[in-house]
This record gives C-alpha cells, structure tokens and sequence, in this order.
C-alpha cells in the first residue's frame, strides 16, 4: 500500500530521478515522468534504452523526488521493477502520464513500454 503522502507526490507533476545499476556496478541516475497504476509507481521508456537495459539485467530502482509544492520534503522509494507493460496496457498509463505533464496525450513517434515498480522502501521528508 501506498503511503497517502507518498501518492500525493506521484500524484503530481514532480520530475523523478531513477537510479538503476550499470552493467559495471556503477549508478546510473535519470529524471523521468512517474505516475501510479494501483499501489505500484509506473514510469515510460524507450525498450531499448539504458535504463531499460540496465532494469532487465538488474531489476533494483531507488527514486528520489522533490516534490514541487516543497522540494524540502523530498520523496525517496527503493524498489524493483516487477512488471514491464507495452501495447495498448502501456499505451494507457503512457497517455495519463503525458497528459498529467503536458496537458496532452504522448505522441506515437517513438515505441515506449512502461515498467512497473513494486516500491519496497519509502521515505517522506529528510530522515
């Protein structure tokens, strides 16, 4: 279950930032759009990205965001990518997401999946 403050955050419009592992064990961080699809934290990619290579190979993610009504009370979660939608499944959330940032559906240029995040860890606030 997601915390109600944790869900306000993923709610809004707050960039994220994704760390996932590098196939040197190094960390590899991007700002992203996030949404949430039930109690599961969702985000849009190209399937052969980096972060998409590195999330098939090692499906450990840590967010952080700050959240933009107080980036003072930042957001952190660690998880897992437990799921990867494409099709019309993705093609839904991918849509919510671009309106929820854009005021407009994601345009179709470009093939997107959507992976699902089981959040394990989450923190609100700088403790």
């Amino acid at each position: 279950m997601l915390d109600p403050d944790v869900r306000r955050v993923l709610d809004g419009t707050s960039i994220a930032h994704l760390a996932t592992i590098l196939p040197d064990g190094s960390p590899h961080t991007v700002p992203l759009w996030i949404g949430v699809h039930g109690d599961r934290i969702v985000f849009l990619t190209g399937p052969g990205s980096r972060k998409a290579r590195n999330l098939r190979r090692d499906p450990r993610v840590a967010l952080s965001i700050a959240p933009v009504d107080n980036p003072f009370e930042p957001v952190v979660v660690r998880g897992r990518v437990v799921e990867w939608l494409d099709g019309d499944a993705a093609w839904e959330i991918i849509d919510r997401l671009g309106t929820k940032y854009t005021g407009a559906p994601y345009p179709r240029g470009h093939e997107r999946v959507v992976a699902v995040i089981e959040p394990a860890q989450k923190t609100v606030g700088l403790g």
